[in-house]
């Protein structure tokens, strides 16, 4: 007998890389996207090794420009090359790309000085603003609309899981370089040169694989202008300040971004200053990539019962604290370790903030949100990286001396680091105050549950005997037939079950529903709508909910808590935080053991309701989108707490898939099947 709503086996679609084309294309990003990495070492490391005879100051000023002439290009001719990808052969635009990218990589060790260095830099990234979007542009030509995402996704890995390859293979070709410079007297050559070489062949075979990819289609055109990297962020920002979310979520990433960025303008300075050289620099840039791959793929699997919002703002404060250990300690293996620990905070920070960000923003807006934060990432980059190495330059090297045998020396690149950590704890606090969904909670006692694999739960709330299920959901989503099935379902095992609603489920509360649904009161203000909320979930809590659950009953509440943040914060677009507040107040703090989201589209929700509507049911469209968008962003937040549920399944399916939940939670012995689907029949029993 079937106890799930899981679908029949189908037959597994081809891998999208099984599609010859779009695999040959991606092995061409891979080889790209390697020379690219390897540039960005090797041309600071050769504009430090250039510079080297001029003291503290120039090396940092070189590196400094060398990395304000990389990210330039991208805000001033991004556009151009954006409308260009649109007008001309994407394929013949990759190849001349890659070529000229060869020939220019090619010509820096040969030319051997730093002006040539500035000049060239500029025109390789001038080039590669054309072969960036033509690369964008083609790739849903060569694969299915349906495995795009798929294909998205590896594009993304190779982009940027590829950085510590290059890392690595920089600190190979060093110890090379230097094994034969031991060997071979007279060798000229720095590690940097052969990279360089290294660099531009890969872009001349990215230039061969693109030539023989004969699938590109050569007749698009389009008229639409792409709008600039300043256009991007004032229509960003304008969506992103009405969205305290998201607002929380966007600067705490780009204060990480800055924070980043000061890292690296000062890394080859910094380095060479702890008496590192080329290979030292190069395992430093891969240790910073190795943590961040850790903190995406571990770090939210180590604290399951932290909050997702709390947890963001805590790895930046983190970041910000290992960053001054970093800028303090004079010891590079420590360093080494210390950066792998900053990496991995700012991979935990950057999948939770995109993740978030994905959940908040709606489909059709989600596209020019991320544009937005990633042309304000690159104006932010551009400002740090070109500031922080001047910042160091004039500073110079100091000595603090403690007495005569302990010189403790502290430079111009200890300074940004100290700055970048400043930064990134600030922006971390600032994240904290602006999006924490656990107030009433102390950080302290919540991380150490967190790390032993619990949710800490306040001592104001009474360690109960039963269990706390509530149901949340938008208007006509159809939790309150799911709440009702599952009260049915569980009283056929057994079990003492208390089915409840908010609100109304007093007599005090019958009369705030009536007042609070009345569609005679439309007036009511969203204040006094909250405080009304509140005050029937603190006389239903009193008098129903933790009587229950003392005496070992299951509750089963349609709506709790999670609604008013939804309707009143996010619907009404009061303050999260003010509402929490009132609610946890209100209840003691007490939080139900599971929530069970039914997740229904607005639209489709409310065409299922019966006219006529009650008040909360006639707001218009966009208040029940932001409902559903705060709904699932708690979900988010608490994956652990939640079980979000199609809403658009059939009632069979979806009360399938919340038994086979619930069982997690329930008393042995449980039974494994029912009779009935819907769960009103008598259950198998031993």
């Amino acid at each position: 007998m079937t106890t799930s709503g899981r679908s029949a086996t189908r037959r597994k679609a081809p891998h999208v890389l099984a599609h010859a084309p779009f695999r040959r294309l991606w092995t061409a990003m891979g080889v790209c996207s390697l020379g690219d990495w390897l540039n960005i070492i090797a041309i600071t490391a050769f504009a430090a090794y250039l510079t080297r005879s001029s003291g503290y100051q120039a090396q940092s000023f070189a590196i400094g420009g060398v990395f304000v002439v990389k990210m330039l290009p991208a805000i001033v001719l991004g556009p151009l090359a954006g409308a260009f990808a649109d007008r001309f052969d994407r394929r013949l635009t990759m190849f001349c790309a890659d070529l000229l990218r060869f020939v220019f990589v090619l010509s820096i060790p040969l030319v051997g000085s730093y002006q040539w260095v500035i000049v060239a830099t500029l025109l390789v990234e001038c080039v590669n603003l054309f072969w960036v979007p033509a690369k964008d542009a083609t790739v849903p030509n060569l694969v299915p609309k349906d495995r795009l995402e798929e294909a998205n996704q590896l594009n993304l890995l190779v982009t940027y899981g590829i950085a510590p390859v290059a890392a690595a293979l920089f600190a190979v070709l060093s110890v090379v370089v230097e094994t034969l410079g031991k060997a071979v007297p007279g060798m000229l050559w720095e590690p940097a040169h052969l990279a360089l070489v290294v660099n531009a062949f890969a872009y001349l075979v990215s230039a061969f694989l693109i030539f023989t990819l004969k699938s590109i289609p050569k007749d698009h055109t389009t008229t639409v202008a792409t709008p600039s990297v300043l256009r991007q962020i004032i229509d960003g920002w304008r969506f992103v300040g009405a969205e305290r979310v998201v607002r929380g979520l966007v600067i705490g990433m780009l204060g990480a971004f800055a924070a980043g960025g000061a890292v690296i303008g000062v890394a080859k300075v910094y380095v060479v200053e702890l008496g590192g050289g080329d290979p030292a620099y190069g395992t430093v840039f891969a240790a910073v990539f190795v943590g961040m791959a850790l903190g995406i793929f571990f770090g939210p699997r180590l604290l399951r019962e932290l909050s997702r919002r709390r947890l963001f703002g805590l790895a930046i404060v983190t970041a910000g604290v290992v960053l001054a250990a970093t800028a303090l300690i004079h010891n590079l293996p420590i360093v080494v370790m210390l950066v792998v620990v900053l990496g991995a905070c700012a991979g935990i920070a950057w999948i939770i903030g995109y993740t978030l960000i994905g959940l908040e923003v709606e489909d059709h807006l989600r596209g020019r949100t991320f544009a937005f934060l990633q042309s304000l990432a690159r104006v932010t980059l551009l400002l740090v990286v070109a500031v922080a190495p001047a910042i160091a330059g004039l500073f110079g090297k100091h000595e603090l001396s403690a007495g005569p045998d302990i010189v403790y020396h502290f430079d111009g690149t200890n300074l940004v680091l100290v700055l970048g950590a400043l930064l990134a704890i600030a922006v971390g606090v600032l994240a904290l105050r602006h999006m924490d969904d656990r107030r009433e909670v102390p950080i302290g006692s919540d991380l150490i549950a967190a790390l032993r694999g619990e949710r800490y739960v306040p001592e104001s709330a009474d360690q109960s005997q039963g269990v706390f299920i509530a149901f949340e959901g938008g208007e006509g989503s159809g939790k309150t037939t799911q709440s009702r099935l599952t009260a049915i379902w569980l009283r056929d095992q057994g079990f003492d079950v208390v089915q409840t609603r908010e609100p109304g489920s007093t007599k005090v509360g019958m009369r705030l529903r009536a007042i609070l649904l009345d569609a005679a009161h439309q007036g009511l203000s969203a204040r006094s709508e909250t405080l009304l909320y509140a005050a029937d979930r603190a006389e239903h809590v009193e008098k129903v909910i933790r009587p229950a659950l003392e005496r070992g009953a299951m509750v089963i509440c349609d709506r709790y808590v999670d609604s008013s943040l939804a309707y009143q914060g996010a619907g009404r677009e009061l303050d999260q935080q003010d509402v929490a507040r009132v609610n946890t107040w209100a209840t003691g703090g007490l939080v139900p053991d599971l929530t069970v989201l039914i997740d229904t589209p607005p639209s489709v929700g409310l065409a299922r309701l019966a006219s006529p509507a009650d008040r909360i049911e006639r707001e218009p469209l966009e208040f029940h989108e932001r409902v559903r968008r705060e709904f699932r962003a708690l979900a988010a937040a608490a994956p652990d707490r939640y079980l979000v549920v199609d809403g658009q399944q059939t009632q069979e399916q979806i009360s399938l898939i919340i038994q086979d939940r619930l069982r997690e939670l329930l008393p042995d012995p449980v039974p494994q099947e029912t009779e009935a689907i819907t769960g009103t029949m008598p259950a198998i029993r031993d």
